[in-house]
């Protein structure tokens, strides 16, 4: 499925009904094969807007995966780099891809094992495996890990427009996981559609950041003007 070397749908039929945790595990050798990795134009967009906002000492990869934002880290950063993640499959695959100059740590990003250690951290595509309710902890670990003035760095696309197939295809896809989860145990998160910005800013102010908006222009913008993804960079306070 996806790609020739991609997993096939019965792989994904049993991820999705294991832990999230262990889901991540069984996908980590073809995770790199589905649409699940970042895809190079957001990285590099990405990368470039941080660009011009550094350069930065320390990185992290927070919920790394195999280490896709790893490459944003090595572009910006003149310091050491780590990523960290839950799924011991993932970062294996990731060691095994990846150079030497980063650190993988298994750690939960509920409980960071770091103090004051970075000076920049990005996340790409993982906030939907946290709650609304767990967001806030979220970030207070992420600002406890940041040196004074360090920077918190994700994108954030626009939110498809009501009665697009984007928004239906999200929707069928959120109340699919509601269901899976109302009937299965152990739950398997992901629920993108509770990722709003503007709940998201309130958060990180309140986790004690200045938040910053940048849009990335190399992913276009909508018929209405409006960036159709934005680089969201929170700075400690």
């Amino acid at each position: 499925m996806f790609a020739p070397q991609g997993p096939t749908v019965r792989e994904l039929a049993v991820q999705a009904l294991s832990s999230v945790e262990r889901g991540y595990d069984l996908l980590a050798p073809k995770f790199d094969h589905t649409p699940y990795r970042t895809p190079d134009r957001v990285l590099d967009a990405v990368t470039h807007t941080l660009a011009a906002l550094g350069p930065f000492g320390r990185g992290l990869d927070l919920c790394c995966g195999t280490g896709a934002g790893l490459d944003v880290l090595r572009a910006v950063c003149h310091g050491r780099i780590a990523g960290v993640d839950f799924s011991a499959g993932m970062l294996e695959v990731g060691r095994a891809r990846g150079g030497p100059d980063a650190d993988r740590v298994r750690a939960d990003a509920r409980a960071l094992p770091f103090r004051d250690a970075f000076d920049l951290v990005v996340s790409f595509g993982a906030f939907g495996h946290f709650l609304p309710a767990e967001r806030p902890g979220l970030f207070a670990q992420v600002r406890s890990v940041l040196a004074p003035g360090g920077r918190f760095a994700f994108p954030v696309a626009a939110p498809a427009r009501p009665g697009s197939l984007g928004y239906w295809t999200l929707l069928g896809f959120d109340t699919a996981m509601r269901v899976r989860n109302a009937l299965w145990r152990p739950r398997f998160v992901m629920y993108y559609r509770d990722f709003r910005l503007a709940d998201v800013r309130a958060e990180l102010a309140d986790a004690g950041f200045r938040v910053d908006l940048y849009a990335l222009e190399e992913l276009g913008r909508r018929p209405d003007g409006s960036p159709r993804c934005r680089l969201v960079v929170a700075t400690a306070r």
